[in-house]
C-alpha cells in the first residue's frame, strides 16, 4: 500500500514531497486510535488499487463525511472500474452510516480522473480554495 501512494505522488509530480512510511501508515491504520482507513483492490493476488480516507465533519449538516485522502489505480488496471468500484463502496458507507459527503481533491490538470468523476455526478467546488500551512509557517504560527 506504501508503495502505491508514492507512485501516486509520483503521477502527481510530486515524488519529493512523499515521505509516508509503512510504519506510520500501520500505526494510523491498526494502531491504537486509527486515525485513517483503507481498502485494496486486488486482480490475481496483486494490489492494483487503493483508497485511503478519514472522517470529516459538516457543521452544517451536523454529521460526519467521508474525505478521500487517496485513489489510485496502477496504470495496468485502469478502464477496468476499480476506481468506480471503490468510490461506490465509500458512498455505500456514507449512506449506510448516515454521512453526508463523499469529499475528496483532483489537480486541475488530471483531466481524465475530472472526467472521469464528474460522469458519476461529482459537483466541482470550483468556488472553495484549499489553503495549507507547513514547514516553517505552521512553525512560525505555532510558536506565536
Amino acid at each position: 500500500m506504501v508503495a502505491l501512494v508514492h507512485e501516486l505522488a509520483d503521477y502527481e509530480r510530486a515524488p519529493e514531497q512523499c515521505h509516508l512510511t509503512a510504519e506510520q501508515l500501520h500505526d494510523r491504520l491498526f494502531g491504537e486510535n486509527p486515525a485513517v482507513f483503507g481498502h485494496v483492490a486486488e486482480v490475481n493476488g496483486v494490489i492494483a488499487g487503493i483508497c485511503i480516507w478519514f472522517l470529516n465533519f459538516s457543521t452544517w449538516d451536523g454529521v460526519h463525511g467521508i474525505y478521500l485522502e487517496d485513489l489510485y489505480v496502477t496504470p495496468e488496471h485502469r478502464g477496468r472500474g476499480i476506481g468506480k468500484a471503490s468510490l461506490q463502496l465509500l458512498a455505500r458507507i456514507c449512506v449506510e452510516r448516515g454521512y453526508t459527503r463523499l469529499q475528496w481533491q483532483v489537480l486541475d490538470w488530471n483531466t481524465p480522473s475530472i472526467e472521469f468523476y464528474e460522469s458519476l455526478g461529482s459537483v466541482d467546488l470550483a468556488e472553495w480554495r484549499t489553503h495549507r500551512l507547513s514547514g516553517p509557517a505552521l512553525t512560525a504560527l505555532a510558536s506565536q
